[in-house]
C-alpha cells in the first residue's frame, strides 16, 4: 500500500515538474525567437506558429510510440528517460546559437514531453479500481499547478535573460529525473507480454481515429419486454475533438 501511494506521489511530482517546465518557457520563447530574427515581428510570429505546430505534431505521433515502448520495457524507465531527455533538451535550447538549433530543440521537447499517457497508464497499473478516480483527479490538479505557476516563474526569470528560463526548466526536469532514479520505494511496472507492435503504433492511432464519426447515428436498443426503441446518439468524439482543438488554437492567437 505504501509503495502504491509513493508511486502516485511520484507521478504527481513528475507531472507538476514537467508542466512547470513546459509552462515556464511559454512566455519567453517568443522573445528569444525575436533575438534570432533581428526583432522582425512578422517573421517571429510565423516561427512561433511553426514551433507550436511542431510541438503538437510530435506529441500526436510519438505519444502512442512512447506508450507502446512503456508496455515493452516498463513504465518507470520510460518516464525517467523522458525526464532526462527533456532536461537535456532545455539545455540545448538555452545554448542554441541559431534558430535552427532552437527548432531542433522544440522537436525533441515535443517527443520527450509525450510521456503523459505513460504516466496515466502508470496510475492505472498501481491504483486499485475504487481509488483510481481520485488518483486521476490528483494528476489533473498537477496539470493545473504546473500550468498556473510555470508561466509566472518563466516571466519573472525571463525579464533579465530569456535563456535563463530554459535553464530553470532544465533544472526542474533533471530534478524530477534524479528523484525518480534514486527513489526506490515505489513499484516499477514491468513489461507487458501482450504489448502491441512498436513500429505500428502511429498507424494504429490513425486507424483508431477513423472509427469515430462526425455525424449523429441512430441506435436500436431492446428493452426487457423485447420491444425495440430507437435513440439518437450524440455527435462523434472526433468532431468534438476537432472543435475543441480549433477553439484552443484560436484562443492562443
Amino acid at each position: 500500500m505504501k509503495s502504491r501511494q509513493a508511486a502516485v506521489i511520484f507521478i504527481f511530482i513528475t507531472v507538476v515538474l514537467d508542466m512547470l517546465a513546459i509552462g515556464l518557457i511559454a512566455p519567453v520563447l517568443p522573445k528569444l525567437v525575436l533575438t534570432f530574427l533581428n526583432n522582425d515581428m512578422r517573421r517571429a510570429a510565423n516561427w512561433n506558429g511553426i514551433f507550436l505546430t511542431v510541438f503538437a505534431a510530435m506529441q500526436f505521433f510519438f505519444s502512442p510510440v512512447i506508450g507502446v515502448l512503456s508496455d515493452r520495457i516498463g513504465r518507470r524507465p520510460v518516464l525517467l528517460l523522458s525526464s532526462l531527455g527533456l532536461g537535456l533538451d532545455y539545455v540545448v535550447m538555452a545554448l542554441a546559437p541559431t534558430i535552427g538549433w532552437l527548432f531542433l530543440g522544440r522537436i525533441i521537447s515535443g517527443i520527450t514531453a509525450s510521456s503523459i499517457p505513460t504516466a496515466m497508464a502508470y496510475i492505472a497499473d498501481v491504483t486499485p479500481r475504487e481509488k483510481r478516480a481520485g488518483a486521476f483527479g490528483l494528476i489533473g490538479a498537477a496539470f493545473g499547478i504546473g500550468f498556473t505557476f510555470g508561466p509566472v516563474v518563466g516571466g519573472l526569470v525571463g525579464n533579465t535573460n530569456p535563456r535563463m528560463a530554459f535553464l530553470v526548466a532544465s533544472a526542474f526536469s533533471l530534478a524530477n529525473w534524479l528523484y525518480g532514479f534514486f527513489a526506490k520505494n515505489f513499484p516499477g511496472v514491468g513489461p507487458i507480454r501482450s504489448a502491441p507492435s512498436f513500429c505500428c503504433a502511429p498507424i494504429r492511432t490513425c486507424g483508431n481515429w477513423r472509427r469515430f464519426s462526425f455525424s449523429p447515428t441512430s441506435r436500436t436498443k431492446f428493452s426487457r419486454s423485447g420491444h425495440s426503441t430507437r435513440s439518437i446518439a450524440l455527435p462523434g468524439i472526433r468532431g468534438a475533438l476537432v472543435i475543441h482543438f480549433s477553439l484552443s488554437v484560436c484562443a492562443r492567437q
